[in-house]
């Protein structure tokens, strides 16, 4: 791909998952990647095997390093990491503000140590992975639902922004993904994202074609379309349909 090849890439929590595909991707169509994921052995991992740079540590403050491994410019950031925090409002204070600074200040930060650079240069590519959840919402993972929204509307606000300038903005937002996330979410996670669980590797795939055809939306689940429109079009109905799925969760529970 064009638009990748000798391109200097950064995948945030990339030692599995959705973060590892994505970073394998862009090396295989000739990226230069760095990977960063928190857990130091499986980062390092990931990077052997795709001939990519390993920099460890938190995701909100990794520009630096990463810039500098890849010899001083970044082309392309990916805002992969992030927590899947369960609970509603008596879920624990600490509980919220990790699931504030992963899923959403993470990506702030980013932007803002990346965003001038691009500018200055006429260029430069943010790719957000949020959720479904941050287009529509997640049974039983209020601060996940929250903060997942608070994602995508960073991500969006980072287009309509700076679009015409040459930043080029794009949001994932599948459902369920094959990863350990998606292992720890329990009973809910069984009801509503293990039936059309798709593999990582499916994402990768998803964000390249819309890269290559200039799109914003990334849906690797092409019917979370419909559940958006659906939502927006008579938010009651779409509620109830949800609320549905909360007395199911609550009568497995009981059982």
């Amino acid at each position: 791909m064009a638009a990748v090849r000798d391109k200097t890439v950064v995948v945030t929590g990339a030692g599995g998952g959705i973060g590892a595909a994505l970073a394998r991707r862009f090396a295989a169509e000739g990226a230069r990647v760095v990977v960063n994921d928190l857990d130091e052995a499986k980062a390092r991992k990931t990077a052997e095997e795709i001939g990519a740079t390993a920099v460890t540590g938190d995701a909100s403050g990794i520009v630096p390093q990463a810039r500098e491994a890849l010899g001083g410019a970044i082309d392309i950031f990916c805002a992969n990491a992030g927590v899947g925090t369960g609970g509603g409002p008596d879920a624990p204070e600490d509980d919220w503000a990790l699931a504030w600074d992963v899923n959403v200040m993470a990506h702030v930060r980013a932007a803002r140590e990346l965003v001038p650079e691009w500018l200055a240069r006429g260029g430069g590519r943010f790719v957000s992975t949020v959720s479904a959840a941050g287009l529509l919402t997640m049974v039983a993972a209020a601060p996940y639902s929250v903060t997942k929204h608070g994602a995508y509307a960073f991500a969006e606000w980072l287009s309509l922004t700076y679009r015409h300038r040459g930043i080029d903005v794009h949001a994932i937002c599948p459902q369920g993904v094959r990863t350990d996330m998606l292992a720890a979410t329990g009973a809910a996670g069984d009801l509503v994202l293990t039936p059309t669980a798709v593999e990582p590797e499916v994402v990768a795939d998803a964000l390249f074609a819309a890269m290559d055809e200039g799109r914003f939306l990334v849906l690797p689940h092409p019917e979370v379309a419909d559940y958006y429109t659906a939502r927006a079009a008579d938010p009651d109905r779409w509620l109830g349909a949800m609320n549905h799925l909360q007395r199911k969760l609550e009568e497995r529970s009981e059982g």
